[in-house]
């Protein structure tokens, strides 16, 4: 079946670029495949080491053609979420060497199919998740992480679908069982998670949502929140002025101070659940004063206080459930009931803005500087401004380059489509 569609290749390449309203390339040119012989490359953004900005380039890679059961993608949009920020410095647990290609999650077309793969055919449109190597033109994964998408989403909407809306309805219904009338307080609240919770509870009669974000944010996104607070406030007094209870799920993505926090702000029988810790997050490289920092504002927790309150702490990572815990079948049944939802128009991924590949430094920058509202979307056939194309230029295949010259990226405007 891989060389069955290896042969189909060419023709749904000249499929995809008709339908983004171009010519089939001849010999190359911005972007889709080249040759150099008989190999196929493709653009991709490689990491070449853990660190600044400065370790990101668009080069040229091999193009991957797809094992038994794995899928072959011709990518049309990337997702870029705070996880790939935190790659990009070595903040996480053990993380992968490098160079490598970020990224975790993609949609785009079906290009050729992997032996013992069913239930897929070469042209189908798909969103999936992919353990690293989403930002590229094209990827391979294995069947059980690709989904087909609904006729009327768009690829941009595929690409901001899977991390988010997952992620979100994991917590709130597996994790902490959300029913009619709870309360739900979420950190970052105008991100794309936090807008994926407030779609969610929304499909919940009488859930009240209290909601974290920064203050320039709030007015886009009031309307999706039941009470909305500026992140540096006082938010625990806030929320107990209007529930002296406190509330039924905390979903915090922030870690430090905020789980002793989130806990002391929890109802009997209330579940917190820690699903990120950008805090450790401070400046554009690895910091150990700000991991030591928010390791030590981490409340300690005791477990006889737990039962003696009725309360429950819980963590979510959706990437470790899927490629280190097996739990892909369990993930296909929730992508199908949001699915559903979508086609129910219940709920819609907010899509903050489009960023070409080389255009990645500044994308990452928006996320650094909390300035999105929805989710960042790496737009594989978008042309970038000339500026932002000279920041992450070709370089080899090993991802190799100079280091930015000081000042380089100062005073340069930034034009991302907004959307």
């Amino acid at each position: 079946m891989a060389k069955e569609g290896v042969e189909k290749a060419e023709e749904t390449e000249q499929m995809i670029e008709k339908e983004a309203g171009k010519e089939p390339a001849e010999g190359g040119g911005g972007g889709g495949s080249h040759r150099l012989g008989d190999a196929q490359e493709m653009r991709a953004v490689v990491l070449a080491g853990f660190g600044g900005l400065n370790k990101l380039r668009v080069t040229r890679k091999a193009m991957p053609e797809p094992q038994d059961g794995e899928l072959k993608i011709r990518v049309k949009a990337c997702g870029l979420n705070f996880i790939d920020l935190m790659v990009r410095q070595g903040n996480i647990d053990n993380p992968p060497k490098t160079p490598l290609v970020p990224g975790f999650e993609c949609s785009g077309i079906v290009e050729a199919l992997g032996d013992s793969v069913k239930g897929y055919e070469i042209g189908d449109r798909v969103m999936a998740f992919v353990n690293y190597n989403a930002w590229a033109e094209v990827v391979c994964t294995p069947v059980e992480f690709v989904y087909k998408i609904p006729d009327d989403m768009s690829f941009s909407e595929a690409a901001a679908f899977p991390m988010n809306f997952v992620t979100a309805y994991m917590m709130l219904f597996e994790v902490a069982n959300l029913r009619e009338g709870m309360s739900v307080l979420v950190h970052s609240a105008g991100g794309g998670v936090g807008q994926a919770v407030a779609q969610l509870c929304s499909t919940v009669p009488n859930v009240t949502v209290f909601g974290t974000a920064s203050t320039f944010k709030h007015e886009a996104i009031k309307g999706s929140m039941t009470h909305l607070f500026d992140r540096n406030a006082d938010y625990v007094q806030e929320v107990k002025r209007i529930s002296a209870e406190g509330v039924d799920i905390v979903l915090d993505c922030l870690c430090g101070d905020n789980t002793g926090k989130g806990l002391s702000l929890l109802k009997p029988l209330g579940t917190y659940i820690l699903y990120g810790s950008s805090n450790m997050v401070t400046g554009e490289t690895k910091s150990f004063f700000s991991f030591a920092k928010s390791w030590w504002q981490v409340e300690k927790v005791n477990p006889i206080k737990l039962y003696e309150e009725n309360k429950v702490i819980a963590g979510f990572s959706l990437l470790n459930l899927l490629f280190k815990q097996g739990r892909a079948g369990l993930i296909r049944g929730v992508v199908d009931k949001l699915t559903e939802l979508y086609n129910q128009k219940k709920i819609k991924p907010v899509v903050d803005s489009l960023w070409a590949l080389e255009e990645v430094k500044e994308a990452m920058q928006r996320i650094h500087d909390r300035g999105n509202i929805g989710k960042l979307i790496l737009d594989v056939e978008k042309t970038p401004t000339p500026l932002m194309a000279n920041d992450s230029t070709e370089t080899s295949e090993a991802g190799e380059e100079e280091e930015d010259h000081e000042g380089d990226s100062e005073n340069k405007e930034r034009m991302p489509f907004i959307q």
